[in-house]
């Protein structure tokens, strides 16, 4: 029987055996063109998932701005016809509440309060009891009026020079006419020279006589009243105005070259900065001390000399030194926008 041979020829073997001895790419081209075919089909179904998803991503998107908008129409129409009824009426409501319940609260104070004039009112003996018995004994001052105010009610005071000192800055923000960094006059600054000029004639020899004569005067008048405040009537409040006269006199009797010489924006800025903070500070020390029951270094002195009253005169001055610069700051910015 004759032995059946396996057909080699047509085997995979052979081929295989032939691929390796002639290196033949035919099999590299297949798994190429197989591995090729299946990247482009799972690139293709990756590129359609992927415009899927960016599709639905969009449309979430623009039903998500839809959504926004219809509901900031609904809110804005709802503020506008009954958000803003509502709100008005609640408005009313609040303000009627909030008068009723102050009106309630000053009648109800008022309807305790002891009658007018009684001689058993608190204030008939007790405050000014102790002002006009005990004042000069605990302020040194014989003037009353300086102790209460520049003692007994020093915070009070201090107020009273702070306002005078934001409505100065405030003058200054509106009225006060830009500078530039070179010094050089502005447009602005020049149309108030001239306007200034035409309004305010300069060089009137009558009027600057009697400036050199009444100025000092008036100045040294204004002195007088300040530092005898504690004494006799005055004090700051009235010295400083009375000083603040005299340089605006003098302003008007030379203008502001020759003022400028001695009194400037930055003199302004320094002694009512210095005035008020030695005033904060004094009276804060003042204050410490006897809240504390400490001994201070202040005396009162003896009553009826210049230097006495304990901080009363140096309080009065700061306090004029505040006055005279904010009435002069104002004449200034209110004439020419500038010190």
């Amino acid at each position: 029987m004759a032995k059946i041979r396996p057909d080699y020829e047509n085997s995979w073997w052979p081929r295989f055996l032939r691929w390796l001895e002639s290196g033949s790419s035919a099999l590299d081209d297949a798994l190429l063109d197989e591995l090729s075919s299946t990247a482009e089909e799972h690139l293709v179904e990756g590129a359609a998932n992927a415009s899927t998803r960016e599709a639905h991503d969009e449309e979430r998107r623009l039903l998500s701005i839809r959504d926004e908008k219809l509901l900031y129409d609904r809110i804005h129409r709802w503020a506008h016809s009954k958000g803003s009824r509502i709100i008005r009426w609640l408005y009313r409501i609040t303000a009627v509440a909030i008068c009723v319940g102050i009106i309630i609260l000053l009648l109800n104070t008022a309807a305790n309060l002891p009658p007018f004039g009684s001689p058993d009112n608190p204030v008939n003996n007790e405050v000014s009891q102790r002002y006009i018995e005990q004042g000069m004994q605990e302020t040194g001052a014989v003037n009353i009026v300086a102790g209460m105010i520049l003692d007994y009610r020093a915070f009070d005071t201090l107020g009273e020079s702070n306002v005078l000192f934001i409505a100065a800055c405030a003058v200054i923000i509106l009225m006060r006419l830009p500078s530039s960094p070179d010094s050089k006059p502005t447009t602005e600054q020049l149309e108030a020279e001239a306007d200034d000029r035409m309004y305010e004639p300069k060089n009137d020899m009558i009027l600057q006589h009697q400036a050199n004569f009444l100025v000092p005067l008036i100045l040294l008048f204004g002195i007088y009243v300040i530092m005898n405040g504690h004494i006799s009537p005055g004090g700051g409040f009235s010295g400083g105005a009375i000083m603040g006269a005299g340089l605006i006199l003098y302003l008007n009797a030379f203008g502001f070259r020759k003022t400028e010489r001695f009194f400037t924006f930055t003199t302004f800025r320094i002694v009512s900065l210095c005035a008020l903070s030695f005033y904060a500070v004094s009276k804060a020390y003042s204050f410490f001390t006897g809240a504390n029951h400490l001994d201070s270094i202040i005396t009162t002195g003896t009553p009826g000399m210049l230097f006495s009253a304990g901080l009363i005169p140096y309080l009065n001055i700061a306090v004029g030194l505040v006055v005279c610069c904010t009435m002069y700051a104002f004449y200034t910015l209110f004439r020419k926008g500038d010190m």
